[in-house]
């Protein structure tokens, strides 16, 4: 199917952060105050939902916004080093060419973006929702369709969580599933998949292209 927009989440989807993430994690749980974890079990960590890692670690929601930030700021030092993940500058290249329009809607910070995507890929993104809860997303999705005179039925929001899922499903687009991001494809089909990608050069099916 082809789709008009192409809304992005950006850790796990567009980047590969997860190596940086697990590096300062037990750093941002004893600033914080909740339980480190064994970096070694991440392949089990993928089965995990963002509550049940949260109750896992004994975090509570309130500090979940501050340990965002901490994440986000140690990010920002780091930005310039954490990767695309193969294949993504040329299938966004690709998309853009044929037509569809590209944004990005993440709660990392918008210059943490930015600078990993870099001023050529940057420049194709017409609209960049970020910074926000990772459980407020919805909200900023009908932001993105809006600004773009867009019907949810003509976008698709990509990530790799189940809160991307979900908040695909409360903004009513299709929620694209990707097989190589934070969460496993098995926990995010619980959630409701229109679309899969097994490899990022199969985001040029977003345009109808094979």
């Amino acid at each position: 199917m082809r789709y008009r927009l192409a809304i992005f989440d950006f850790d796990g989807t567009l980047a590969d952060s997860l190596p940086f993430f697990l590096s300062v994690f037990n750093t941002i749980a004893d600033r914080h105050g909740f339980r480190r974890i064994d970096t070694s079990r991440a392949e089990q960590f993928r089965h995990y939902s963002v509550r049940r890692m949260m109750a896992h670690v004994g975090m509570p929601a309130w500090k979940l916004p501050l340990a965002s930030k901490t994440f986000t700021n140690m990010m920002r030092e780091h930005a310039a080093t954490i990767p695309l993940f193969d294949g993504v500058p040329e299938t966004l290249r690709q998309l853009a060419a044929q037509g569809v329009r590209l944004a990005v809607v993440s709660s990392n910070a918008e210059h943490n973006v930015r600078t990993v995507l870099g001023p050529e890929l940057t420049g194709l993104v017409c609209c960049f929702e970020c910074g926000m809860s990772i459980f407020g997303k919805a909200s900023r999705i009908r932001a993105v369709l809006r600004a773009q005179g867009v019907m949810p039925s003509d976008a698709i929001y990509i990530g790799d969580q189940g809160t991307d899922a979900d908040a695909a499903n409360k903004a009513g687009v299709a929620f694209g599933a990707v097989h190589w991001g934070y969460a496993t494809i098995e926990a995010l089909r619980q959630h409701g998949v229109a679309e899969e990608f097994l490899a990022p050069r199969d985001l040029g099916r977003i345009a109808g292209a094979v």
